[in-house]
């Protein structure tokens, strides 16, 4: 549940049967997917953003500390490049009931050398899940049962009743209801493992975190660099083909695809809005594309003053209308990002455009002018402003912004303008303290191939990505139901409802479908986007 990441899902394998196990492959050393060639020990330079928090995994959910820390731990299962599963950490998780699910581990060891165990997993995840932590990633564990009891304000326990070690390599997890594809979202970082050494300081260890995958940190220069070097201790699917990677951390896209055509930077997740036209016949670098499950979006804060209420469910939707999503990707993005049509992306297995009350999507001025006045007649307008927040060191943030506020000062005749953070990491802040008063950039980079990955952590009751403070029962019921569906067909129905709920509702604005866009300096090799659009680090050479 990061902010902002993509896709090239090909066919996802869900975890559909009742009775389903999943169990290892030979040896666990990966597959074609997840290795190169060749390797080298070239460090690889890539470009990031500044880490908003320490380097927990439970406290992370955006991509500057996210990238990073998926490199730096491993979980229970990998994704392939495709989105699909492998186990990784895990020997074997079964279940005949789809409510309680047995774990067995494989022998591991974090980078210190120490072992990861049953405990290693069940005392990270408690630790995200408890309310007085204060984690990011806490709403992930919520399928657990005793997850309501530690998010209490004054919670009164401070372990989840669902999560019971056996022994040093079993652990079960008992849900609230019976989930027929809970071990999907495995491989997501809320659920990797934590050394024991870690809760002496949590803090002072997010600075120097002890991991148990391909990578470890050697050195983080804050606002400058993070450097990783290959963990000998790691004998997983995703073994580095490459003597480490940098990542370099960048206020400016632009002067990052710069370094890349100098062959100063070997790696850029994301094309500046600047080079969007040009970079795929730019011949000082390598051109990267790949279809993408990244959604651009906008959310309301549920008391930004005039869209609350019955008045602000019609601003609402008036200011959907107003947008002109056709325009703004053509001009903007040429052809790189399509126009939404749903909350979640056209990857995800159960996608489609075939949700009641969609055409609220589609721009309509006539109809965006008529819910406006509608809106008057209730509560005047006055003299507000409607501020639109991004931050500007991602591509394409502030021409999009620019252009949507023109587009809503144009055809309902209000003041509109932009209001920008020069970072992601000041943003975010902002975000996480309901402190933008404006409507604010929301982009969405999966975590796992499943659409209730996109609405539940952004619009479920009390998420850790609902910076908008979003709250509907009959929503968060719909989502429970697709949780405890028994076939895909009626899970995939049950998302349609709760997406048809958002429609009615219009929290937030879903804008675009972002495909991946990259460049690699010339003379970089093995350079592929996942599923998610995200660079497979591991396998870059030189």
């Amino acid at each position: 549940m990061r902010l902002s990441r993509r896709t090239r899902l090909g066919g996802v394998a869900l975890l559909a049967a009742i009775g389903l196990t999943l169990s290892a492959c030979g040896g666990g050393g990966g597959d074609d997917d997840n290795e190169s060639s060749s390797s080298t020990d070239a460090v690889i330079t890539a470009r990031t953003t500044e880490p908003q928090n320490p380097l927990v995994p439970q406290a992370t959910n955006e991509v500057g500390g996210g990238n990073v820390i998926d490199l730096l731990y491993a979980g229970l299962i990998t994704y392939k490049d495709d989105g699909s599963q492998e186990l990784e950490v895990a020997e074997s998780i079964t279940s005949d009931d789809n409510l309680t699910w047995t774990v067995k581990l494989k022998d591991w060891t974090f980078s210190d050398g120490t072992p990861v165990t049953a405990k290693s997993f069940v005392d990270a995840w408690n630790y995200g899940a408890l309310s007085t932590n204060a984690q990011n990633a806490s709403y992930f564990y919520y399928p657990i049962k005793g997850y309501e009891a530690v998010q209490e304000e004054n919670p009164t326990v401070k372990t989840m009743e669902g999560l019971k070690v056996v022994d040093d390599k079993t652990f079960t997890i008992e849900l609230n209801q019976p989930e027929s594809d809970f071990p999907l979202r495995l491989g997501y970082s809320a659920y990797y493992p934590l050394p024991e050494s870690a809760y002496a300081d949590m803090k002072a260890y997010g600075e120097a975190p002890v991991g148990n995958g391909p990578y470890k940190l050697d050195a983080w220069e804050h606002n400058k660099e993070l450097r990783l070097v290959p963990n000998g201790e790691y004998d997983g699917a995703r073994k580095p083909q490459n003597g480490g990677v940098t990542f370099v951390v960048y206020t400016d896209t632009d002067a990052a695809y710069t370094d890349v055509q100098a062959g100063n930077l070997d790696v850029l997740d994301t094309v500046p809005d600047s080079a969007l036209q040009t970079f795929q016949d730019d011949d000082s670098v390598q051109a990267i594309t790949a279809p993408g499950s990244v959604l651009g979006a906008f959310q309301f804060p549920s008391d930004l003053p005039g869209f609350t209420g019955e008045a602000g469910a019609l601003r609402r939707k008036a200011v959907s209308m107003a947008l002109n999503r056709e325009e703004l990707t053509e001009k903007l993005f040429f052809g790189t990002r399509t126009p939404a049509s749903d909350f979640s992306a056209p990857p995800m297995p159960g996608w489609t455009d075939e949700i009641p009350g969609n055409e609220v999507l589609e721009f309509n001025a006539d109809e965006a002018k008529k819910l406006w006045a509608e809106a008057e007649a209730i509560e005047p307008w006055g003299d507000k402003k409607l501020l639109i927040a991004t931050n500007t060191d991602g591509a394409g943030n502030k021409a999009s912004v620019d252009a949507m506020s023109n587009q809503i000062k144009n055809t309902l005749g209000i003041d509109a303008e932009p209001k920008y953070y020069a970072t992601f990491d000041e943003f975010l802040d902002d975000r996480d303290n309901n402190k933008t008063g404006a409507l604010f950039r929301a982009g969405w980079q999966p975590d796992y191939p499943s659409i209730s990955n996109y609405l539940g952590p952004i619009y479920g009751t009390g998420a850790a990505s609902n910076d908008g403070n979003y709250s509907n029962p009959e929503f968060d019921a719909a989502l429970t139901k697709a949780a405890g569906a028994t076939s895909d067909e009626d899970r995939y129905q049950d998302f349609v409802d709760a997406q048809a709920i958002l429609m009615e509702d219009m929290p937030g604005l879903p804008m675009w479908y972002t495909d991946g866009t990259g460049a690699a300096a010339t003379g970089v090799e093995n350079v592929k986007f996942n599923w998610q659009g995200v660079p497979i680090y591991q396998n870059i050479t030189k």
